[in-house]
């Protein structure tokens, strides 16, 4: 059984579930899914099929929604509560949030910038459109600026969970993380009880949906092909090299931050990264790749305090990768759905995805692909529904968010140490 590159365990740590996904045979029913309604378009057995398919896809897809808000509630509370913890560990620590902070930023406005560019470039096929299809979808309305600006705050919290406004929710909910991380002692260790229990038995809910997920998407991947025929394939492909490709972008910034912050010559970093980028390729898991992480620093003579103190908290709590490709995959929809993004709802988005990923950095690939950009899609007015299908495909883009997340993670301790260095002078 493949795991992905969220699938670590520093969150065992936290106490949260681990859960083992179908992920192949996730895969296996979307291609049997397109293979059955490319077979049966244009057939008298299309329309009875598709009366039994369309239910179960958008029964399976409700699934998936129904666990968003709560889990990202619990999610938010434990990670911005550990990255708290984490600050107060020194300067070292400091330093490195620091570094993570602005990457994480940075990510994001590499994929507002350089992705409309490549859109325009390499254009969304046609048939792309099909992609929408999954269910009843109306684009949500973007708001002006003054009904945006005054969106921020929820008078109602409750009402803004109802109305599923994801980015009151995600300020509300950090902030209430801030506060947890100042009370007593007691009263933290209870309240981070409180939402360590109720996201494990969200995490058990939505492990119960995804267990299913190969006929979940077996139905919906059946009426993409009815409407597109062969180009769904095309899509797909499409999609997949696009948000990689955003990926991309931030592993060339490793290799930047490695260089100019670090003061590593090209060479010798690129050489120093083959293992643990191999490790990387091949399990698709930061965790797994932190021993060969920790070996890449030994070659590139970094101090062992600085590395063995980084790397483990960086595979905790950080991932490069995560504003960047979530963002891709939100902006890919709304272009799909002809959303119109202004500059102050990519920002949005933007702080979003910077929030979020501190919360779900040690889920599996496939829950925090919904976890992670259901919420920033939905902050922007971006159709979620099309997320129930992409999550299929997940499995080739996190070959490139481990790839590019480890050899950041090796970059942020090359320039953590390098100030170290030069604090110690």
């Amino acid at each position: 059984m493949a795991t992905h590159e969220t699938h670590d365990d520093p969150q065992a740590e936290e106490g949260l579930v681990a859960i083992r996904l179908p992920v192949w045979w996730t895969f296996g029913g979307l291609v049997a899914g397109l293979l059955a309604g490319l077979a049966l378009t244009d057939t008298a057995a299309l329309e009875p099929v598709l009366a039994v398919t369309q239910p179960v896809g958008t029964l399976w897809l409700r699934g998936l929604q129904m666990t968003i808000i709560p889990l990202v509630a619990a999610l938010l509370v434990l990670g911005i509560s550990q990255m708290a913890a984490a600050a107060r560990a020194g300067a070292t620590a400091r330093r490195m949030l620091t570094y993570v902070f602005a990457v994480l930023v940075l990510s994001g406005l590499a994929t507002a910038v350089f992705l409309p560019l490549l859109l325009k470039a390499f254009p969304i096929p046609a048939s792309a459109a099909s992609l929408l299809q999954t269910g009843d979808i109306e684009p949500q309305a973007v708001p002006g600026l003054a009904d945006f600006i005054t969106s921020l705050i929820a008078p109602n919290i409750i009402a803004a969970a109802a109305e599923t406004a994801m980015l009151p929710l995600t300020i509300f909910f950090a902030m209430f993380a801030v506060a947890v991380a100042r009370l007593p002692a007691g009263q933290r260790t209870s309240m981070l009880g409180f939402f360590r229990a109720l996201a494990n038995a969200m995490l058990t809910i939505i492990g119960w949906v995804l267990w299913v997920a190969p006929v979940g998407v077996f139905a919906l991947a059946f009426g993409v092909a009815a409407r597109a025929g062969g180009g769904a394939f095309g899509a797909l492909a499409h999609y997949i090299l696009v948000v990689s490709a955003m990926g991309g972008i931030v592993l060339l910034g490793a290799y930047v931050l490695a260089f100019t912050a670090g003061r590593i010559a090209p060479g010798r970093f690129i050489r120093a990264m083959i293992p643990a980028q191999a490790v990387a390729i091949s399990t698709q898991s930061s965790l797994a790749s932190l021993p060969a992480m920790l070996d890449s620093a030994r070659r590139l003579r970094l101090r062992e305090e600085t590395a063995d103190f980084v790397l483990p908290l960086a595979v905790a709590i950080f991932r490069a990768t995560s504003p960047a490709m979530n963002m891709a995959v939100a902006m890919y929809v709304a272009a799909l759905a002809g959303v119109d993004l202004t500059p102050g709802i990519i920002a949005a988005g933007i702080a979003v995805a910077l929030v979020i990923s501190v919360g779900s950095v040690s889920l599996p690939g496939s829950i925090s692909f919904v976890v992670s950009i259901g919420p920033i899609a939905l902050a922007m007015g971006v159709p979620i529904e099309p997320l129930a299908l992409l999550v299929a495909v997940e499995m080739l883009p996190d070959i490139m968010r481990t790839l590019a997340n480890v050899t950041m993670n090796v970059a942020v301790t090359s320039a953590v140490d390098r100030e170290r260095a030069a604090a110690t002078d």
